[in-house]
């Protein structure tokens, strides 16, 4: 298993006990409206180059040509595809000041994930951090597998009707 997988997977089945308990992700710092996306694309590789577009438009992204190349170069390492319908695309580069996300809401699957339980992709979380915020980006991976283990919000953001809806849904 990758370090990341290990991680995660450490911090799920833990009792919420952590040495980061100190690091508290707040999805109003690294999401905004204009940073939620609905596509129609119907493979991985449109659908990444779309969502890494979108995420470079942040102010904390500061080359977008390298954001998008090291995030389908990620995904050729291996699915980032977590079951239940997600992936989260991710990187950490130097050209990144902070931490910051993007969201991608899809009406149709898309082809080319290989899901770990056969529920095509339709939600993706796009990461990108500094090189320097290894627990900070961590933490976060983990803030939102914990969160989107929730069926009732995978659905609710699937059926979200503007990016203000199913960003209003993410900061509850």
């Amino acid at each position: 298993k990758s370090e990341i997988e290990k991680w995660v997977n450490e911090r799920l089945s833990s009792s919420g006990k952590s040495n980061d308990s100190e690091i508290v992700v707040q999805v109003k710092n690294i999401l905004s409206p204009e940073r939620i996306v609905f596509m129609n694309h119907q493979t991985k590789h449109d659908s990444l180059v779309r969502l890494a577009q979108n995420l470079a438009t942040a102010p904390q992204v500061k080359d977008a040509k390298e954001l998008e190349a090291e995030i389908l170069k990620r995904e050729e390492l291996m699915s980032t595809s977590i079951g239940r319908g997600l992936a989260i695309p991710h990187v950490r580069l130097s050209s990144v000041t902070d931490l910051v996300m993007s969201v991608g809401i899809s009406k149709c699957d898309i082809i080319g994930f290989q899901p770990v339980d056969e529920i095509p992709v339709r939600i993706l979380f796009m990461i990108a951090a500094a090189y320097n915020q290894h627990s900070y980006y961590l933490k976060t991976l983990s803030f939102f597998s914990a969160k989107l283990k929730d069926a009732s919000l995978r659905e609710a953001l699937l059926n979200s009707e503007s990016p203000m809806d199913a960003y209003n849904l993410l900061i509850k």
